[in-house]
């Protein structure tokens, strides 16, 4: 007999399949012209122009983990780290993902995201409930080097996408060296080192008109 405990792991995981069509603000860097049919192609050069969703995010950001560990301000826990970085948007089915520099999306994004919390970890039998939601909550709150590490990717990732796509979903909001400096500063809390080379991309950026200055 298949137990509550299996049907309510699976169900989680069915309804986690809901990010992967939850599209981001910053888009993926590969701008080769393909025919395949899950590529949205768009002008007349067919210029590959597709944000990423959440999933491809969490995925990446678990290979950031994986691949620079070694980088953080102190030893981390890396499959703790891992963890939380394949959790931490998890929240987003329900609560939709707010744009960082939306100022006005943030004076509710709390809310949101708790009530979200409430109910996708719920789902889950209760030891496993409460160690999600714990991990999630860690995140959140940063007061772990692991949970200041994980932050730290999460904030590098798209900025060095959107970097190397030529800041195309910076200029197309309007977005200033000043405001991407102001949100990624904190990387440091993380690793000092990562955020000295993505210190030298900004200022990179803002040299080549990538970004605008204030």
């Amino acid at each position: 007999m298949i137990s509550e405990r299996l049907k309510k792991q699976i169900e989680f995981l069915l309804e986690a399949d809901k990010l992967k069509s939850l599209y981001r603000q910053t888009y993926i860097i590969n701008d080769e012209k393909r025919s395949d049919s899950m590529r949205d192609l768009e002008g007349d050069e067919g210029r590959y122009k597709r944000r990423e969703n959440d999933a491809e995010h969490s995925f990446h950001l678990a290979l950031f983990a994986m691949t620079l560990a070694e980088h953080a301000n102190i030893p981390v826990d890396l499959l703790r780290v891992m963890k939380m970085v394949i959790i931490h948007d998890i929240v987003e089915i329900d609560a939709g993902d707010t744009y960082c520099y939306d100022k006005k999306g943030y004076e509710s994004k709390r809310d949101r995201e708790e009530r979200a919390a409430d109910r996708l970890f719920g789902i889950l039998p209760e030891d496993q409930a409460a160690e999600y939601r714990a991990l999630w909550e860690e995140f959140e709150a940063m007061d772990t080097a692991e949970a200041r590490f994980a932050a730290a990717l999460d904030r590098m990732q798209p900025m060095l996408l959107n970097y190397t796509k030529n800041g195309m979903s910076w200029q197309e909001h309007g977005i200033s060296y000043g405001q991407v400096y102001e949100r990624n500063k904190h990387i440091a809390n993380g690793s000092e080192e990562l955020w000295e080379y993505m210190e030298a991309a900004l200022e990179d950026a803002l040299g080549r008109g990538i970004l605008k200055n204030d």
